[in-house]
């Protein structure tokens, strides 16, 4: 746990990458849970950061989600970076269904003034 009581910001990483890539693949918790032995709640915790998930087993969430080990953790420069440079917000966005859905969808967008635009309005909307 972190100094203030919540996940550690590396976990909480984890978690939300498990849950992105968990969501984009159209699996459910409970789905992932029983290919882990698992409950769902735990894959829950994992996916929050509340709890943290063993090399074993984050081994095993890549093979069942079809991917790489390091495609849950932030680049090295990321990690050094401050608090609230982003991972929160990445947390934040994937805690939602419509979040996921949105972040799911992105890599899909093929036209990079397409996305850029997406953003803009993104941003926009998120004004106060």
């Amino acid at each position: 746990m972190s100094r203030t009581g919540g996940p550690e910001r590396v976990d909480a990483f984890v978690g939300a990458r498990i849950s992105l890539r968990r969501s984009a693949l159209g699996l459910s918790q409970t789905a992932l849970a029983q290919q882990l032995g698992v409950s769902f709640q735990q894959v829950q915790k994992y996916e929050t950061g509340q709890n943290r998930i063993s090399a074993s087993r984050l081994h095993r969430v890549a093979t069942v989600l079809a991917t790489s080990v390091d495609a849950f953790f932030p680049p090295v420069e990321t990690a050094r970076q401050p608090a609230d440079s982003g991972w929160e917000a990445l947390r934040h966005m994937t805690a939602s269904p419509d979040g996921r859905a949105v972040a799911a969808a992105w890599p899909r967008i093929e036209d990079r003034d397409l996305r850029k635009a997406v953003a803009r309005i993104v941003r926009a909307l998120a004004r106060d």
